[in-house]
């Protein structure tokens, strides 16, 4: 890191310091008020999102998750990005002081569910590494470890005051099930119009399932899905010999439960009956499957007391599924003594566009969907040269959720994630040749937004240590702990002069500067719950400011963002009743120029936070 970087981001790190100076560690707190955990409503959060096998390895004697052979037998290669590297749940539970000194109030893990070890082709082959080819729903992955070490370390996290968050998935298991029609298992989707469930093999197929009304909502009941007998409409599914009852609970293993139709292309009806990359498609509209996973998720919120789920490919499923499964998730955690159960889904977009996530919101009453529509618009102003009115318009679009946009401040928001990328590396794509300074800086306002816009905060693991990968999927999945990958160790981090070791420096600029933030909302009422208004934006790279109101509507914070290289100078509108200012980052002017305008100068690359108190 040159040297100017480095004296630059210690400027801004010391002046968030000193705004939140007196404000506790969010996650720290007595031993006597850590039930008080339990009181904060998901908009209050931190949340840090891990891959367990990334993260720290606690537990070597696990690697190879009990089973014997090479790495195609055991899924453990720690050289190759598409394997297991060794990490765990103890290697989580060891690492619990460095995330609670960043500022983390809840942990997001990736499933922890017994997968498949290895899958694919001969030659294409890639471990379940990652936690999404699940086989047995019930128990944890030995790879990660054992169900005492996941209750240490919920446990442990609780006795902080962190929550923890578990990844699950009801769209599809890993890929067992086999067509006969395409042993290379290319198989292309064959839609309901061709391939109706009533004929074999097609329209013109002898006639089958004599009864069945179809999958469609008023059809959804168990006395319909009783006439669904034979599961050969479209393709001629089957597992393969000695994988008869490889699937945990062992109603997973009859093909029946599947919508077998060859692979999703992610458009149309395929996105929700198509296996999704290869993957066995679940046929959540049979109320035997909407069951079974009610009784497994609830079942792991009742054994470990999780505080929150995050639902893989929610999209993917049909609405009346999460309709139903939703409420039976919240009644089973008030039921456990978890009031704020926070529930959050998937839905992949690279797509500014709000209405693209709120349909899941109010069509499948998902309380809240993770915000792809903010990280593009971050990545596209901050990263790339869009006018910061595209922030403007992803806010407009709040009022398209359920609930608007006082329901919109639960929508986890992020800059980073592990099928994209991280926002480093797009800043490199996007801008090459960017020079580390330029680019520590563009990193720091990505993440100032993250924790000052409306929403609930998601750091993705190691980008406090300045990661920047690649690319997606794997190559954004590095390790935390020394790494055995040529790549991985090729790398060398933003703000760092190290590559290859392990990347738990807490001095690290960007590990400090997030800790900071993480200090100033916790510190802030109205950057955790306040109503978020719009005071500018343009057409052009540079000013983005808005007023954040305390949830009492007593004062506002201002926060003012510049996109450009070049510093502004403007006047915002205010509140009538705010009158003095006190800076919380960056200098902030304590008086107004009159009443409801406030001046604002913002250095290139950097934001001001002013506080004001005042009657709104």
């Amino acid at each position: 890191m040159k040297p100017r970087s480095a004296l630059l981001l210690c400027v801004a790190w010391t002046s968030l310091a000193a705004a939140a100076a007196g404000a506790a560690a969010p996650g720290s707190q007595d031993p006597a008020d850590a039930a008080s955990f339990r009181a904060r409503a998901p908009q209050d959060e931190i949340i840090y999102f891990l891959l367990p096998d990334r993260f720290e390895n606690g537990d070597p004697r696990n690697d190879r998750g009990g089973l014997e052979g090479g790495r195609l037998a055991t899924g453990f290669d720690p050289t190759d990005k598409g394997f297991y590297h060794g990490g765990d749940l103890k290697g989580v539970l060891s690492r619990l002081d460095y995330l609670e000194s960043l500022g983390a109030t809840a942990v997001w893990l990736a499933p922890v569910f017994k997968n498949k070890p290895v899958q694919g082709r001969p030659g294409h082959e890639s471990a379940g590494y990652h936690g999404y080819w699940v086989t047995d729903f019930t128990r944890v992955d030995p790879h990660f470890g054992s169900e005492q070490d996941l209750h240490a370390l919920i446990k442990a996290a609780h006795a902080r005051g962190i929550k923890v968050y578990l990844d699950i998935i009801a769209n599809h298991t890993a890929d067992v099930i086999a067509y006969r029609e395409c042993p290379a298992g290319d198989c292309p989707y064959r839609s309901h119009a061709d391939y109706p469930y009533t004929r074999h093999g097609g329209i013109h197929g002898a006639p089958i399932n004599d009864g069945f009304l179809g999958d469609d909502a008023p059809h959804q009941t168990a006395e319909n899905f009783a006439h669904l007998t034979r599961s050969d409409y479209a393709y001629t599914p089957y597992v393969p010999r000695g994988a008869e009852h490889f699937k945990v609970p062992d109603w997973l293993n009859d093909p029946i439960y599947y919508h077998n139709r060859g692979h999703s292309t992610f458009s149309g009806e395929s996105s929700t009956f198509g296996d999704f990359s290869g993957l066995d498609d679940l046929m959540t509209e049979n109320p035997r499957v909407l069951q079974g996973f009610i009784e497994i998720y609830a079942g792991w919120i009742e054994r470990f007391r999780l505080d929150g789920f995050r639902i893989d490919t929610a999209k993917h499923v049909d609405p009346e599924f999460w309709q139903q499964f939703v409420p039976a998730m919240l009644s089973a955690a008030r039921a456990a003594g978890i009031p704020n159960f926070h529930i959050f889904g998937e839905v992949s977009t690279t797509e500014v566009d709000p209405a693209l996530l709120a349909v899941h919101t109010r069509v499948d009453r998902l309380p809240a969907v993770l915000d792809f529509a903010f990280a593009a618009a971050v990545r596209q102003t901050v990263a790339g040269t869009a006018g910061t009115e595209v922030l403007a318009r992803l806010f407009e679009g709040d009022a398209l959720y359920e609930g608007g946009a006082p329901a919109a401040q639960q929508l986890p928001t992020f800059v980073s994630n592990h099928d994209n990328g991280r926002f480093a590396y797009f800043l490199r794509q996007l801008r090459p040749g960017i020079s580390d300074e330029e680019a520590l800086r563009r990193v720091l306002l990505a993440h100032a937004m993250l924790f000052t816009l409306r929403g609930v905060p998601v750091v993705y693991y190691g980008d406090e240590q300045g990661l920047a990968g690649l690319g997606g999927d794997q190559d954004a999945r590095q390790d935390m702990f020394a790494s055995g990958v040529p790549s991985y160790r090729a790398e060398q981090p933003l703000g760092s002069r190290s590559s290859g070791g392990s990347h738990f420096d807490r001095e690290h600029p960007l590990y400090r500067a997030i800790a900071e933030l993480a200090r100033l909302r916790s510190a802030q009422p109205a950057l955790r719950r306040g109503r978020q208004v719009v005071r500018s934006a343009g057409a052009a790279p540079g000013l983005f400011a808005v007023s954040r109101m305390d949830p009492e509507e007593r004062g506002e914070v201002v926060v003012a963002f510049n996109t450009s290289t070049t510093a502004v100078s403007a006047q915002v509108t205010v509140a009538a009743g705010s009158r003095r200012f006190v800076a919380l980052h960056g200098r902030c002017e304590t008086q107004l120029s009159a009443p409801g305008s406030y001046h604002l100068e913002v250095g290139p690359l950097d934001y001001l936070v002013c506080s004001a108190a005042g009657e709104p």
